[in-house]
């Protein structure tokens, strides 16, 4: 592949500021999330971008804006590359260092991730669905020497990490980047 894949996380939100878990739950960037994206398209503005795909939720939406504003790089948005979807634990705080949360062994042990709440997606449709989009957009546009930037997620972009760099499931945050901060996969 001759093109260079780039991934982003949006700017903070007021959930992230609260601890609230968003999944899908379409929450803006806050003024610090703002702040981040400014700086963001700054301290980027010499790295070069073809195309741009974008989760559609606000806070990536507002985040691929202000990165790219004034580049002539056009941006498409996928639900592929929307957060996961954890159900009906979206909202809900201590989901992290709770051991009785329903999400919580997802972000401490994904390894045994086996059983989601209620509405919520499995690794493996959040796998599914972005392994399909990096095989129906990404590898097509790599193969032409096509510069990509992606803006997504934690867990999104985490499992698109993981597939790229063939990680266990054990590694999946082990590469997990934060809001607003560049990452070169290929």
């Amino acid at each position: 592949m001759s093109g260079n894949l780039y991934i982003i996380r949006h700017g903070k939100t007021p959930w992230n500021e609260m601890h609230k878990l968003q999944g899908q739950v379409d929450i803006p960037l806050s003024e610090v999330g703002i702040k981040l994206a400014e700086e963001a398209a700054v301290r980027y503005r010499d790295v070069h971008f073809d195309i741009c795909y974008c989760s559609p939720l606000k806070r990536a939406e507002e985040t691929a804006r202000i990165l790219l504003d004034g580049r002539d790089v056009p941006v498409f948005y996928d639900d592929r590359l929307k957060e996961m979807n954890f159900g009906i634990c979206e909202g809900i705080t201590g989901y992290f260092d709770d051991n009785g949360s329903p999400v919580s062994d997802f972000f401490n042990r994904p390894e045994k991730y086996d059983n989601p709440p209620e509405g919520a997606e499995s690794m493996d449709d959040l796998f599914e669905r972005t392994g399909k989009f990096l095989e129906e957009k990404v590898y097509p546009q790599l193969e032409k020497g096509k510069d990509i930037l992606i803006v997504g997620h934690g867990a999104m972009n985490s499992a698109i990490i993981s597939q790229i760099k063939k990680l266990p499931r054990s590694k999946f945050w082990s590469e997990g980047i934060e809001n607003c901060e560049l990452k070169k996969l290929i």
